[in-house]
């Protein structure tokens, strides 16, 4: 069994935490939401889940109800993600008034109706890589951005309740007509949590943080049969993308504060975060007109039948969804046709959704057209422009998602293919213009597929082909004479300050924050736009965009939520050893030697090091400063350094700091003087104040020594304590 204070494992009978000392008698775990409730309690004081059941009950083996894929992606980096802090989004659903149900329809039934409901819930978590972490009697408990980190874990745990409650609706009819009523209720927080041990079962032990567990229990119980409730907090990560009924503020035991609560009502209108009918509008695009000028050239040489295609890459917040925006709507200003893909990032899992969304635009058919209308629409349009397309309308619903046949797309992948390269030439032909691809990199494989023939079929065409993607992203597709690749920079300093002006405005009371802003967000004008909402949403700004007022002192600069999601899902594809590397470094400082960073992290076979060094290099997380007399790496965005940092137990952060600190000692022997207030840092974040204290007080001595004039080396610049 585990200890439910400290979460170690102890045998069977014991009665007393071996690591922890706690009684094992006097307190239960509440199968929810994970909170300690007193030994005889009959409710859970936190969720008010019922405690009769614990224990009495074999868990579900968690590899018989997910995906394959899904499980080797856990099972391979389990190693790089135990004992963390994630940002995640968490669902708990179950059956209203399961009891009666179960009464009325009998053991047998019962279990075969309770199986089909799990069925539909596992299908639409499963479905946007969510996991089940339990079952909970008559329902489940779903999370979002862990295991499988996700930077929009609530956008897929608002989908996938959708998801599961249309088809739970569904079933509900089929149960209606005999006299059953069956109705489904969910809730969805978002916030954090901590990773414990993921054993080879996929069983996940997870330690709410801010009752976000908890949180996301209540909301289910106050959510109305039939409906889902959400938190503020998940409602503000979805604002726009998904329609919303604000329902109240609602008070909760252990909670202080009321808890606004939103009920989730559907799909919304938009699709993108710089979508123009985004609640908080777009920033004016500020120190790009270079590269804008530069894709003018490139469409002028496309439209003369001269076909381009343009691949626009850059780190995650650096502004390529924007930059090509502004393109896109320069073209449209100018006559010049424009179709638009845009690639969410839970569509890479669903088969031909990139390539669904573009013919959809080519044949000019509404997202909420009906099966039948799409049908004889695309009989139509494909005849016209051109007769021998009659044996291609099949395949061409199939894309669409209305076909009955259901055909895997490797059955179908050269008929698409020999289909795609006749259909985008004849189209381009007719109807010359732009093809803008949205985020590249969550493309789905079969469309992928596709996309490569369109880019070898622009050639002779008055076509461009724009597309955006991470550096990460290698796509098939690239190369040629007549691919072109911009690389995007984030902004120099002075548009930096800029854009900054233009979201915060000139107030007196600004000068400060503003300089601590462009400090941390390195650039990035994602970063920079989110850094600034986060601190009006929390009311330490106050006014409108372009006018703010400092209203209260602002101590430090918390991470939004949007950006650590981000930077973390980016963290977590990293393989074990850099991933481990990176965070060592991030304990160390803003910059490091390799010596250093070798002696803290242990990694002693020097091939293991440079591989991990060179990923992080390549995936752009460190950059290499100085090379000779030792290599010297830095941190390419201080955002990144901190979301690796503060994403680490305190436990973990405390024994890495100490490493720190006696490497140093080791390492700088020499000139410990120079070195001493920074070990003394180190000491002191690691929780050892007697030997922060020892190294403060030769700091101190150090600095006494140079006021009156006692000739020593030349201190060189260390870094401030924040920097390690």
């Amino acid at each position: 069994m585990r200890c439910p204070h400290c979460r170690h494992e102890t045998r069977e009978r014991a009665r007393f935490c071996g690591a922890c000392g706690a009684s094992l008698e006097s307190s239960v775990a509440c199968p929810r939401c994970t909170a300690i409730n007193p030994r005889g309690q009959k409710f859970c004081d936190a969720c008010g889940e019922s405690l009769s059941s614990v224990g009495s009950s074999p868990a579900r083996d968690a590899r018989a109800y997910t995906p394959r894929y899904l499980v080797d992606r856990i099972l391979t980096t389990r190693g790089a993600l135990e004992g963390e802090r994630k940002q995640v989004t968490v669902l708990f659903a179950d059956l209203v008034d399961s009891m009666r149900l179960a009464e009325r329809l009998g053991a047998e039934e019962w279990h075969r109706v309770l199986d089909r409901i799990f069925e539909i819930f596992s299908a639409g978590i499963h479905r946007f890589e969510g996991t089940i972490n339990q079952f909970t009697g008559d329902g489940v408990m779903a999370l979002f951005g862990a295991p499988v980190a996700h930077e929009d874990h609530a956008r897929r745990a608002c989908h996938a309740a959708l998801s599961a409650m249309d088809e739970l609706h569904a079933y509900a009819g089929t149960l209606r007509a005999r006299g059953i009523e069956l109705s489904v209720r969910m809730g969805i927080n978002s916030g954090e949590v901590v990773v414990g041990k993921i054993g080879d079962d996929l069983r996940m032990d997870y330690t709410a943080q801010g009752h976000c567990v908890g949180l996301a229990a209540r909301m289910e119980q106050l959510a109305a049969p039939g409906t889902v409730l959400l938190t503020e907090s998940t409602a503000r990560l979805v604002e726009g993308f998904f329609a919303l009924a604000d329902v109240g503020s609602r008070i909760m035991k252990g909670v202080s504060a009321e808890i606004r609560t939103f009920e989730l009502r559907g799909i919304g209108s938009r699709r993108t975060r710089l979508d123009g009918s985004g609640l908080r509008g777009l920033s004016r695009l500020i120190g790009r007109q270079t590269e804008l000028t530069w894709l003018d050239g490139i469409l002028a040489r496309a439209m003369e039948s001269n076909g381009q295609v343009v691949g626009v890459i850059g780190e995650a917040g650096v502004g390529k969804s924007r930059l090509c925006l502004e393109f896109i709507q320069r073209c449209r200003a100018r006559g010049v046709a424009t179709h638009e893909v845009h690639c969410p990032s839970h569509g890479a899992t669903v088969p031909w959704l990139a390539m669904r969304d573009l013919m959809r635009g080519y044949l000019g058919l509404a997202p909420d057209a009906a099966a039948d209308s799409v049908r004889r629409s695309v009989e139509q349009q494909l005849l016209a422009l051109d007769a021998g397309f009659a044996n291609a309308v099949p395949l061409v619903l199939e894309i669409l998602g209305v076909a009955a046949s259901g055909h895997p797309p490797e059955r179908t992948a050269p008929q698409a293919a020999t289909f795609m390269r006749r259909f985008f030439r004849l189209q381009s032909m007719s109807r010359p213009g732009v093809l803008f691809l949205d985020d590249a990199h969550w493309m789905d494989r079969a469309s992928e597929e596709l996309v490569q023939v369109i880019a070898a079929s622009v050639r002779g065409t008055p076509t461009l082909l724009l597309a955006n993607f991470r550096p990460e992203y290698k796509p098939a597709w690239i190369g040629g004479s007549h691919y072109h690749q911009l690389a995007l920079a984030p902004l120099g300093e002075e548009a930096s300050r800029e854009l900054l002006r233009d979201l915060l405005g000139s107030d007196d009371s600004l000068g400060e924050l503003s300089a601590r802003i462009l400090e941390r967000t390195g650039g990035s004008p994602f970063f920079t736009e989110e850094v600034v909402t986060a601190l009006a949403a929390s009311g330490s700004l106050l006014g409108e965009r372009g006018a703010y007022r400092l209203a209260t002192p602002v101590e430090t600069l918390a991470l939004p939520a949007t950006v650590q999601a981000l930077l973390s899902a980016r963290i977590d594809r990293l393989g074990e050893r850099a991933k481990d590397l990176l965070q060592v470094a991030s304990v160390i400082g803003k910059q490091f030697d390799e010596p250093l960073l070798q002696e803290v992290s242990g990694l002693g076979d020097r091939h293991d090091l440079d591989a991990a060094l060179g990923t992080l290099q390549d995936e752009e997380f460190f950059r290499l400063v100085t090379l000779s007399p030792r290599p010297e790496y830095a941190f390419k965005h201080p955002l990144v350094r901190e979301a690796a940092y503060s994403s680490q137990l305190g436990e973990r952060r405390a024994r890495v700091h100490a490493a720190v600190a006696t490497a140093l000692e080791k390492l700088r022997s020499d000139r410990l003087g120079e070195y001493a207030s920074l070990i003394a840092h180190h000491w002191e974040a690691s929780g050892m104040r007697f030997e922060a204290a020892r190294w403060k007080r030769r700091a101190a001595l150090k600095v006494a020594n140079i006021k009156v004039g006692i000739r020593g080396l030349r201190p060189r610049r260390t870094l401030p304590p924040d920097g390690g």
